[in-house]
């Protein structure tokens, strides 16, 4: 799950050409996510996600947690879904 974008700053001192040196300032922009598989917080870099991904619209999972096998479950909970039948008494929020 998507929580929130976070902004760090590092200070960096840089030698110019004359010899002088003189400090500066870079800004990070970091993304934090919520794992879907283990409800753990992680980060990653902004510009290494996708833009769309920055939403809840889709699953994020952790880099500890196996990726592959969390989608081979969301899948078997979808066909679950998919083959109930439309005269069953099951709700589909409940699922």
């Amino acid at each position: 799950m998507f929580i929130r974008v976070e902004i760090t700053q590092k200070a960096y001192i840089r030698k110019s050409k004359s010899g002088l040196t003189h400090p500066y300032i870079r800004k990070k922009q970091i993304a934090v996510f919520n794992c879907d598989e283990c409800g753990k917080e992680f980060k990653r870099d902004k510009g290494v996600v996708d833009p769309r991904r920055l939403s809840n619209n889709y699953f994020h999972v952790c880099p500890k947690c196996d990726p592959k096998r969390f989608a081979q479950k969301k899948g078997v909970e979808r066909r679950f879904i998919w083959d109930t039948p439309a005269s069953s008494d099951v709700e589909i929020s409940k699922v």
